[in-house]
């Protein structure tokens, strides 16, 4: 059943809408007062475990939504969708949903409505569109987001750029300062009610009689799930925080995950803002108030270019994209990277890192790629497993998010169809864009020994490991030369093959 890229419709204003727990934002509604149906489904978390803070997030912004609309929605808690859909006893619509196994199952539902989606900057036929008018070239993100900045009119003086460039990635690389912390106000954090208490009750619940298992800790709501929080969570990024955003972008700090970030990607996926609105909010913002110039760019870049990007390759390259293995990865995840046992893990990095999925269920995206991401890829772990791991720990992730940005951007499993060559780095990459090295136990610049980090090992025998299938690769000619240059290479590989899939 072919479920991406149809002849949809767009409007159905009188039908009862239903909503998934990830469109819960006023344009998913054509008429404010358009009846709503909400379903609340916990079957989910009984067929696979998903961490803490996102059964918490999911739940929370449905029972937020509905007793914002009260008798304007009838709220159902079901134990499957099709017996909410049962009870609610009415015709009703639905904007496609955003995986795969949801679009097969709308299908299915007699009567029920089908609209075309919502909630990105262009429809699914019109990148379809773009696609095909590329003519058979890579459908390159940088492309697609100068279309997008045209089309909607962002950052744009008449035909041309502002600033005269269209991407100011170049500015937006700086290594961490100094100091523990970035000289930045906190983000904007949510107060819990009485609605997040009923939601920590009924999973503690879950635990104890249901046999639900989930990942990580519990601990304060961090993220938006109203759409008043979520504007209140733009405005606080826009006044105290988009100025640092883009010159540590890519930058790590122990102390401070945060860092200047928006935190804005979870009220975003659950269809709380509209992400035109918001980059157009951050271009009046920027061009009032004089923000740096590619701090605004590299925030726009992220919200309108890279998400729609990821969404619609989605979608365009289809659900057998999410099985493609060019790298030949077979290795299980291990029980301690699965479980986030950050305590097992020296290498501070890593630890790092993966004590802050345990007990937030989030990191941004630097080392999500190049901790995270390049440990797997080092170790060779399978693909389709790595990108279901993520978006089932992280509070922003979904099936759509995940797919691509794993599979594709970050295990180069897709050999090349989104990033032309492996994000794959040592120790040194680490050491320069974070303060992790310094009071780790491992040694960057150590390949093999007790003092050996095992990102710097690790990268060597990843590259020795796929030496043929990286070796027509023109990016990669450089650093697969430099195999031939070491001199302990064969220590290096015997090391690694002895660290097995214990934890580093």
């Amino acid at each position: 059943m072919d479920v991406a890229a149809q002849e949809l419709p767009d409007r159905s204003p009188d039908t009862r809408r239903w909503l998934f727990a990830d469109q819960l934002g006023p344009h998913f509604l054509d008429a404010p007062g358009q009846p709503v149906l909400l379903v609340e489904s916990t079957e989910v978390f009984r067929r696979a475990r998903y961490h803490r803070r996102k059964a918490h997030l999911i739940l929370s912004a449905l029972r937020h939504r509905a007793a914002e609309l009260g008798d304007q929605a009838v709220f159902v808690r079901s134990g499957t969708y099709r017996d909410g859909l049962a009870a609610s006893g009415e015709p009703v619509s639905v904007c496609d949903p955003t995986s795969y196994r949801s679009r097969r199952f709308v299908r299915r539902v007699p009567d029920l409505e089908v609209l075309a989606s919502r909630g990105f900057v262009v429809s699914e036929r019109q990148f379809a569109g773009w696609a095909d008018r590329r003519g058979g070239k890579r459908l390159l993100m940088e492309d697609f987001y100068r279309d997008v900045r045209r089309q909607h009119g962002l950052l744009m003086d008449g035909a041309e750029p502002v600033g005269g460039s269209w991407n100011y990635d170049h500015d937006n690389r700086e290594a961490p300062p100094k100091q523990a912390t970035l000289d930045v106000r906190e983000p904007w954090w949510p107060t819990e009610d009485a609605i997040d208490d009923e939601v920590r009750a009924d999973l503690d619940r879950m635990v104890r009689d249901d046999g639900v298992e989930f990942s990580g800790n519990d601990g304060p709501r961090r993220f938006a799930v109203t759409r008043r929080e979520a504007l209140s969570a733009l405005r606080r990024f826009l006044s105290e925080r988009l100025e640092q955003f883009g010159v540590y972008e890519d930058a790590m700090l122990a102390a401070d995950p945060w860092m200047a970030h928006s935190m804005l990607s979870v009220p975003l996926n659950l269809g709380l803002l509209d992400p035109v609105e918001v980059a157009r909010r951050a271009e009046e913002h920027g061009r009032e108030h004089q923000v740096r110039l590619a701090s605004v760019e590299g925030f726009v870049r992220q919200v309108v270019g890279w998400r729609s990007y990821t969404w619609h390759l989605y979608w365009h390259l289809g659900e057998d994209y999410k099985g493609r293995n060019a790298m030949g990865a077979t290795s299980p995840l291990p029980d301690w990277f699965a479980d986030l046992d950050a305590d097992a893990v020296e290498a501070n990095c890593l630890h790092h890192v993966l004590a802050g999925v345990r007990d937030e269920g989030w990191a941004h995206h630097i080392p999500r790629l190049m901790v995270l991401g390049n440990w797997g890829l080092q170790r060779g772990y399978r693909p389709a497993e790595l990108a279901d791991w993520f978006w089932r720990n992280f509070v922003d992730g979904y099936d759509w998010v995940m797919t691509t940005n794993v599979v594709g951007m970050s295990q180069h499993a897709d050999h090349g169809v989104l990033a032309t060559k492996p994000y794959a780095s040592g120790g040194a990459y680490i050491d320069r864009m974070s303060d992790f090295c310094g009071g780790c136990r491992y040694d960057p610049k150590v390949r093999v020994g007790e003092d050996a980090c095992p990102f710097t090992a690790g990268y060597w025998n990843f590259l020795a490991g796929h030496r043929e299938e990286l070796g027509g690769n023109r990016r990669m000619s450089r650093a697969l030369g430099g195999l031939d240059r070491l001199r302990d290479l064969d220590g290096v590989l015997h090391q690694e093959a002895e660290r097995g899939s214990g934890p580093p």
